[in-house]
């Protein structure tokens, strides 16, 4: 192979090379796809927290719901054996297992 062959291949190689290597511009549109994802990401998790804490707190509602059951059913059949204290002390213990506030 001659110097001149050799000097050819490797002009070749590096026009190659400079056709696979991204522009200024497929850089710039990159960073700004990325900052669109970002902003789609955010706004989801935003989304996704509000609806969570809707969850839980319809959940929360719920549960205060069912207390306020037991103690008016308690309530009511107070002379019957049912001791409140013993199923307040059980309600409690469901709620700190699903980590729920205390109303």
């Amino acid at each position: 192979m001659t110097a001149n062959e050799r000097e050819n291949l490797v002009l070749q190689l590096l026009r190659d090379m400079r056709e696979k290597m991204a522009t200024k511009d497929d850089i710039a549109d990159l960073q700004s796809d990325m900052h669109s994802l970002r902003a789609d990401v955010a706004s989801d998790l935003h989304r996704l927290d509000n609806k969570l804490d809707v969850t839980n707190k319809e959940l929360s509602d719920q549960i205060v719901g069912l207390r306020r059951a037991v103690v008016d059913y308690h309530s009511s059949v107070i002379g019957h054996g049912a001791i409140i204290a013993d199923l307040e002390a059980r309600m409690r213990r469901v709620e700190q297992r699903l980590g729920l506030d205390e109303h």
